[in-house]
């Protein structure tokens, strides 16, 4: 068979890593692997990967070292006009072209959104892995990327806490997360912090400031609030107005942490995931199988239909919640 394969959407660690094993496990069965760079604008464009075997095969030795290496070495992008009849139809046109037999997707929900539209003009078989920090697809525990990108913030956030008990402030730290908090509730609790703000749940600025005060006079020298950049209050900015208004006993500083939870060298628990997610897929589509996405559960791997992956909203753990709250006095 011929496969191809491509990232798609926000980067996330263990991309690579989920490409390496691919490629690697396709190999070792006698398949081919074609890289699409750029994501769904590059296979618009045929933007293959260009490696010692020429235009378009990807070899073992071609992915050798990516394991430990953020980002995607096939680059990534977003692409409206492939949500176009017309991108689609060129889209499922150079698969034909390079004799695709079936396509993986490593990306979020827009990338699978995106690969259950091209299934409407392209007969090959299409299986998914989940790649993005925001760990909000149904169907898996963990998505790849989102190990790392709480490691990431819980480190910047261990070094603020220092600064923040040092000078008696309250810090708020935007992290990523425009429609899901799992993120930030992930980072609040790994990192200790008093309070999470995330998209799921209405958030009060006075109830804010009253919890802090209450915290104070329990002796708390510093106070952590992790926002969730798609807080309806508009981000930790915006938060930090508000509570100001709202008589915040401590002086305040904001960190927006933006995009250096997209990078960095993914977590063992990441590579391990992406590994196993890229081969399953591969054997999946052997066996048959498409329009579905490679998840874990439970510590198995599982098939999902990329339309129930984002069918809905994943809701937060509410035993987190409550143990964030617990945790904070």
């Amino acid at each position: 068979m011929r496969l191809g394969v491509l990232c798609s959407g926000g980067d996330a660690p263990g991309m690579n890593a989920c490409l390496r094993s691919v490629v690697r496990a396709a190999a070792s069965d006698g398949h081919d692997v074609i890289g699409i760079r750029r994501g769904y604008e590059g296979l618009m464009k045929a933007d293959f990967f260009d490696g010692e075997l020429g235009v378009g095969k990807m070899s073992p030795r071609s992915v050798a070292h990516i394991l430990e290496r953020g980002g995607t070495i096939l680059n990534s992008s977003r692409c409206p006009a492939f949500a176009t009849p017309e991108g689609l139809k060129v889209a499922a046109d150079a698969l034909d072209r390079a004799g695709v037999d079936a396509l993986i997707p490593i990306g979020g929900d827009g990338t699978f959104r995106g690969a259950v539209a091209l299934a409407e003009f392209w007969k090959g078989q299409v299986i998914g892995c989940p790649g993005t920090i925001d760990n909000d697809l149904l169907g898996t525990d963990a998505t790849i990327g989102f190990s790392t990108a709480v490691a990431t913030a819980v480190d910047c956030i261990d070094k603020l806490r220092d600064t923040a008990e040092s000078h008696e402030r309250l810090f708020l730290v935007e992290v990523m997360g425009r429609h899901s908090g799992h993120l930030a509730l992930a980072t609040a609790l790994a990192a200790s912090a008093e309070i999470a703000c995330v998209p799921e749940e209405i958030v009060d600025a006075v109830a804010i400031a009253e919890r802090v005060q209450e915290l104070r006079s329990l002796g708390k020298q510093s106070i952590i609030i992790v926002v969730a950049e798609g807080d309806e209050q508009g981000g930790a900015v915006a938060l930090n107005e508000k509570l100001s208004l709202a008589d915040c006993p401590y002086a305040t500083r904001t960190v927006i942490l933006g995009h250096i939870q997209r990078g960095g060298s993914p977590t063992a628990e990441d590579r391990v995931l992406a590994t196993r997610l890229g081969d399953f897929a591969v054997r999946s589509i052997v066996d048959g199988a498409t329009g579905m996405m490679a998840g874990e559960t439970c510590g198995h791997c599982c098939l999902v239909p990329l339309e129930d992956t984002f069918s809905t909203h994943r809701p937060l753990p509410e035993h987190q919640i409550e143990l964030l709250d617990r945790m904070s006095c």
